[in-house]
């Protein structure tokens, strides 16, 4: 497998995730964005559980949503997620939601994140967590695994 292959994760809109227009809420773009990315991360081979019980976290830094155009109640839609770059401290994740019914793209984003221990101090993968570091790495170069 390409490491840093997208990773596609499906979800429809729900109609608690719309507002009286049956346009889906903005904030809900966001929890999208943290599905397909643990979707992500377990495609790679690991898990957000798996992180946080060797304890290492991955609080966001910073997150940027691009609406281009409205989901709608009942669409079914596709959420790409890939690694866009990643330091050995931080990490950085790029998306991109699309109606695959006519392949229009929805909005696009990204978030960035640090590698902390459970007391938001920062921690590097290459000394506790060398299998997820060279997986990183490995994605990050496009190398096969």
């Amino acid at each position: 497998m390409l490491a840093n292959q997208r990773v596609t994760t499906e979800v429809r809109v729900r109609y608690c995730e719309t507002d009286a227009m049956r346009i889906a809420w903005h904030g809900n773009y966001i929890a999208w964005f943290e599905i397909a990315r643990t979707n992500w991360l377990r495609a790679q081979g690991m898990s957000y559980r798996e992180l946080e019980d060797s304890g290492v976290y991955l609080p966001v830094l910073h997150i940027d949503c691009d609406y281009r155009q409205a989901a709608q109640y009942d669409d079914e839609l596709a959420i790409d997620c890939s690694l866009v770059g990643y330091t050995g401290l931080r990490i950085l994740f790029g998306y991109e939601v699309r109606r695959p019914s006519d392949g229009v793209v929805l909005a696009s984003g990204k978030t960035e994140h640090a590698f902390t221990n459970h007391q938001m101090r920062p921690v590097r993968p290459e000394r506790g967590l060398p299998a997820v570091h060279a997986m990183l790495l490995a994605a990050q170069s496009g190398t096969v695994e």
